[in-house]
């Protein structure tokens, strides 16, 4: 079963909601993937500086701008879309993600696990994590600093994730590498979109490092951005070959294992 994923990369301007999305908008218009997915924080940017500013620029899911601009897109072009925004609820401020499809809505995600100064502005993701079935493949999502727990993409590929979804603003060095050993051990596509340029506000500032990519259920590079390019990279992918977790005749990668020692896990 081959469909077309693809990251899309970027410098978003913080606060500049209109011009993110319509230069969000452009790029996957541009493609002609099945499947794209934008970084995290795609529509504000990501240096808050206050937990009112967060408040400001956050939205409802499904029901603000960015969501149903995303809708908009997805009609037009046919393509499912993952983006990450700031998501406004009576449950709290969090830096979610959402999933449209050519049909509308589909879902979210809360991130798990939050990042340095997040913590200060946003609650900790409150609903777990989800995999759902598009139809081409079944997607699992996770954000940014997820990736820095094998848990997560475990978690997303014994739910039946064919494709992880990733949207990131990456800073560290060492996600883009590390990348390839989390679909290594649980084969599985991973998409991570992230963003570029710097952005330095009132007194901070963070480089990211852009290198979106696909890799695939070999930890092979399908795709990679540059550093600095403002581009929608696509692949080709057989979902199929993310379904087969053989790793020989003898051993299976989800059969095999022993849940029954991994106690301290989550005992600890």
């Amino acid at each position: 079963m081959g469909i077309k994923i693809g990251s899309v990369q970027f410098e978003p301007l913080f606060g500049e909601v209109d011009r993110n999305l319509e230069l969000a908008g452009s790029l996957i218009m541009k493609s002609d993937a099945d499947l794209l997915v934008l970084p995290e924080l795609f529509n504000t940017g990501y240096v808050f500086a206050s937990k009112d500013e967060a408040i400001a620029l956050s939205e409802q899911i499904p029901q603000g701008r960015t969501t149903q601009k995303l809708c908009d897109v997805a009609k037009e072009t046919g393509t499912f879309i993952v983006g990450g925004l700031a998501e406004k609820s009576t449950d709290g401020i969090f830096n979610s993600a959402v999933l449209v499809s050519p049909d509308g809505y589909v879902g979210r995600y809360r991130k798990v696990h939050l990042f340095f100064e997040e913590k200060l502005w946003f609650d900790p993701g409150d609903e777990g994590f989800r995999v759902y079935d598009i139809g081409v493949c079944k997607v699992g999502i996770m954000i940014c600093f997820d990736w820095f727990f094998p848990e997560s993409m475990r978690a997303l590929s014994l739910m039946g994730a064919d494709v992880i979804c990733h949207p990131a603003n990456l800073v560290l060095p060492f996600c883009q590498d590390a990348m390839k050993t989390r679909c290594i051990e649980n084969h599985v596509f991973a998409i991570t979109a992230n963003r570029t340029g710097t952005e330095s506000r009132e007194g901070k500032s963070l480089q990211f490092t852009g290198r979106s990519q696909i890799i695939g259920p070999d930890g092979r590079i399908i795709c990679r951005a540059g550093e600095d390019s403002q581009e929608a990279g696509t692949a080709e992918i057989d979902v199929k070959s993310a379904r087969d977790k053989k790793i020989n005749i003898h051993n299976h990668l989800f059969d095999d294992r022993r849940p029954d020692y991994y106690g301290e896990l989550v005992d600890c």
